[in-house]
């Protein structure tokens, strides 16, 4: 057993089996919560070098960890997980002497990524941008329609540092 969930307001623990754990209303998720506002697969328990961690499912009514709404965490022993407003604490010995791994940064996953729509293997690394002391000449397309997402991101941050240097 990998640690427990134990419900806030009372009832049995619920064991942490697996290190791959599925949680939602429906019978084949490894921890069924049978209530209307929790998402047939609500989110996910990880057990990864050593420690928890949670991560919604795109469900309807989200998570909460100590209180907080997020995406995705890592769960230290006593913290508590809301699920859709069903209040547990998680109660387990961390596997591991070295602290749980940073959080994610938010921004590294695309919307896709998000929804579960791309897996983020699929998605290519993108090269490390350049020092910023090294400034970088970019040539842009002259016709808008011709420039990718990028591109238009960066002609309108130029665009806008242009115009704050006018003024």
């Amino acid at each position: 057993m990998l640690g427990e969930l134990n419900p806030c307001g009372g009832g049995d623990p619920i064991p942490l089996l697996s290190e791959v754990l599925l949680i939602g209303r429906r019978s084949r998720c490894d921890i069924t919560l049978k209530f209307p506002n929790v998402s047939s697969h609500h989110c996910q328990l990880e057990f990864i070098n050593g420690y928890w961690r949670v991560r919604d499912m795109n469900s309807r009514n989200g998570i909460k960890v100590n209180g907080e709404r997020c995406d995705m965490k890592w769960l230290l022993p006593g913290d508590q997980l809301s699920i859709a407003k069903h209040e547990f604490e998680i109660n387990y010995t961390p596997q591991s002497d070295e602290p749980p791994p940073e959080e994610d940064d938010p921004f590294e996953l695309s919307l896709m990524e998000k929804a579960g729509l791309v897996s983020p293997e699929s998605r290519p690394r993108r090269p490390m941008a350049p020092p910023a002391h090294k400034p970088k000449e970019i040539e842009l397309p002259q016709d808008e329609s011709e420039m990718t997402e990028d591109e238009l991101g960066l002609k309108f941050l130029i665009d806008l540092d242009d115009e704050q240097s006018d003024s």
